[in-house]
């Protein structure tokens, strides 16, 4: 038994190319420094800045907004110019802004330079995906992308158990470690994927892709974005409003949520591409996604459990962990099945313009439901939103032959 899983994990793993390997690389130390957005609300409750959770609120709605802009501009570069030159000038541009953002405390300055970081940061989300599909093949793109998300979650393990105790000694730390890891990750980048390793495997790699379309004409995938903004919307909660709840009305201090922030990333490292290269080959892709909408919506409406706030919110946790590793790797897929070399950008661009304008929405009009309800009828309010989107991707998934 011991050795048939051994297996498992050693053949989940094989396959996949060295630049695959190196992006995940390097996106590991870039998210390893991810400490600013998941505390970004604390920070801005704190005694210290002494802002209330509608203006936090819309502080992250306005980073949601910038990476709307960010990733149409990233996406149109990224079918220009290439997918190295806007990762890298947006790793350095990223790395920069998060050190500056932390020296300031004005509101006002606060609002404009995280619009502006949000803008520049995000506009590498379309090129890391084009890469990504680029470095791999179709029978391990899955894979491939399981691969980055992993690195980014152990990224997120990382950060968040020390982003906790960072934030308890200094809030402003978060800013300089942000920063220097974005920085790092550009060094990183430009070392080891220079443009003529890109240039070479151009020349050589061949693939058949779906004819030519925009994706701004593809009605299904526009379809399936509007569920992903639903989708999204929900998700952010976990890195918005959810510490804050955990921090005043379930007491837990710093130090727990960022431990148990970390276990979302611990548990997506530990079982995530198994269950991927197990799921894939059964070719039902929607139901994964429908299935992790569902455990999603469950997180939620778990908080509203009476109880121990240790357990509890461990519980919910682990139910939006399980969630994100069931539905997140197969909405890649489907926006990948749709595209091709010349207009990857495109919907790489639109599909994280649409976690854009979730991550816009939605710590908007939930802080603001907060504050004028509490946070029990957000819970529910989230619950069925995640549901709507799941019997959403239910009629989505009947109508498209494409879709698995």
């Amino acid at each position: 038994m011991i050795r048939r899983t051994i297996t498992l994990y050693k053949t989940s793993f094989t396959g996949l190319s060295k630049e695959s390997w190196l992006l995940s690389f390097i996106m590991l130390i870039n998210r390893s420094g991810t400490m600013v957005v998941p505390f970004m609300t604390l920070y801005l409750t704190s005694k210290e800045m002494g802002r209330s959770l509608s203006e936090a609120g819309f502080v992250m709605a306005l980073f949601g907004l910038g990476s709307i802009i960010g990733a149409y501009f990233g996406g149109k570069f990224t079918d220009k110019i290439g997918f190295y030159k806007v990762q890298l000038f947006t790793l350095l541009g990223g790395g920069i802004m998060f050190i500056v953002l932390g020296q300031i405390k004005s509101y006002p300055l606060i609002c404009v330079c995280t619009f502006l970081l949000s803008m520049v940061n995000e506009a590498f989300r379309p090129a890391n995906s084009s890469s990504i599909a680029f470095y791999s093949t179709i029978e391990n793109r899955t894979r491939s992308y399981s691969l980055n998300r992993l690195a980014i979650n152990l990224g997120w393990a990382v950060g968040a158990s020390i982003g906790g105790v960072v934030a308890a000694y200094k809030y402003e730390l978060l800013f300089w470690v942000d920063g220097l890891t974005n920085i790092a990750a550009a060094g990183l980048l430009f070392y080891f994927l220079k443009p003529k390793i890109q240039l070479k495997k151009e020349s050589v790699q061949t693939e058949v892709v779906p004819v030519t379309l925009s994706a701004y004409k593809d009605k299904t995938y526009l379809w399936f974005l509007v569920l992903m903004t639903l989708f999204s919307s929900c998700f952010v909660q976990l890195f918005t409003t959810i510490p804050k709840y955990f921090r005043d009305d379930m007491q837990l201090n710093e130090k727990y949520i960022g431990l148990i922030m970390a276990i979302n990333g611990i548990i997506i490292v530990a079982i995530e591409m198994v269950l991927i290269y197990t799921l894939e080959k059964k070719n039902k892709n929607s139901q994964w996604i429908i299935i992790g909408l569902v455990m999603c919506a469950c997180s939620y409406l778990s908080l509203l459990i009476p109880g121990n706030a240790k357990l509890i919110s461990l519980l919910m946790i682990l139910f939006i962990t399980v969630g994100e590793i069931m539905a997140m790797p197969f909405m890649n897929v489907f926006w990948i099945q749709r595209s091709n070399d010349k207009n990857r950008g495109q919907y790489a661009a639109l599909y994280t313009i649409s976690w854009g304008i979730g991550n816009t929405l939605g710590p908007f009009l939930i802080s603001t439901l907060v504050d004028a309800t509490g946070f029990k009828v957000a819970f529910v309010v989230l619950g069925l939103v995640l549901s709507l989107a799941a019997f959403g991707f239910y009629q989505l998934n009947s109508k498209s032959t494409v879709y698995d």
